[in-house]
């Protein structure tokens, strides 16, 4: 692919105390792009998300965001930019329902004042009517739009993860930061993402995925982002990163021939 570039994060150091989680790393996503970022554990994949949304400062480096700066711009703000993100943990409010859980997502895209809506003015209840009906909407494109009134907290750990997609989803973004929405989930539940994942894609959505499934990886990217050591290690097509020895050698462990 060769599009307009969407994000830059460009030359990006974070340290912790004495730790350096990422050195000097630099990375490119084009709009309507899957950018699949992988390495081992402790590698600083999340990191880089967080600091793409804002989660965390880097100590050093700046991300643009079509064409912007986001220094000092803090997360809500960004996912009123387009930047929307799901985590490691699926986190739903379990007390809340599905529906409920997704509106939650598009109510940041809200004109309305809190006295609006405790006024029942017409503006409030014609913003909320149109909240709930993009948030049905976003919930049969993953698929659970019969669960809409269910207790989150009684999904299955794989729909709860669906869940939190539509969320993000639900706040209209043009990015997505998907953080190991594979974990857990089985074989069947995986071929089911990845059509996902494929459908956000189709809808304009930039994906930036950050995972452990190397096969799901390389069915969904477009381009890889290796990692190992808070540094980056390679960048290529699927086929090239399939092919380079020093990928292959951080993942088995062994020494690069």
């Amino acid at each position: 692919m060769d599009g307009p570039i969407l994000l830059e994060a460009d030359h990006i150091r974070k340290e912790f105390g004495g730790i350096v989680a990422l050195d000097d790393v630099s990375l490119r996503a084009q709009e309507r792009q899957i950018l699949a970022l992988i390495g081992p554990n402790g590698a600083g994949k999340t990191t880089l998300l967080n600091i793409i949304a804002g989660t965390i400062a880097p100590t050093r480096g700046q991300v643009r965001f079509k064409g912007k700066r986001l220094a000092g711009r803090p997360p809500y703000e960004r996912v009123r930019l387009g930047i929307a993100r799901t985590f490691q943990q699926a986190h739903v409010f379990a007390q809340m329902t599905v529906l409920e859980n997704v509106m939650m997502g598009c109510h940041i895209r809200g004109e309305s004042r809190p006295l609006d809506a405790a006024l029942r003015l017409r503006r409030a209840r014609l913003e909320e009517e149109d909240i709930l009906l993009d948030a049905l909407r976003t919930l049969n494109l993953v698929g659970l739009g019969s669960r809409a009134e269910q207790l989150a907290g009684d999904l299955p750990f794989g729909q709860q993860r669906l869940v939190a997609i539509a969320r993000a989803l639900a706040s209209d973004p043009t990015l997505i930061l998907l953080d190991e929405p594979a974990a857990g989930l089985n074989r069947l539940e995986k071929n089911d993402l990845v059509d996902l994942i494929r459908r956000i894609r189709e809808m304009g959505i930039t994906i930036i995925l950050v995972e452990h499934d190397m096969q799901l990886v390389m069915q969904l990217a477009d381009w890889v982002v290796v990692l190992d050591h808070g540094r980056r290690l390679a960048q290529g097509t699927p086929a090239e990163i399939r092919r380079n020895r020093a990928v292959i050698a951080a993942y088995l462990g062994a020494e690069e021939a």
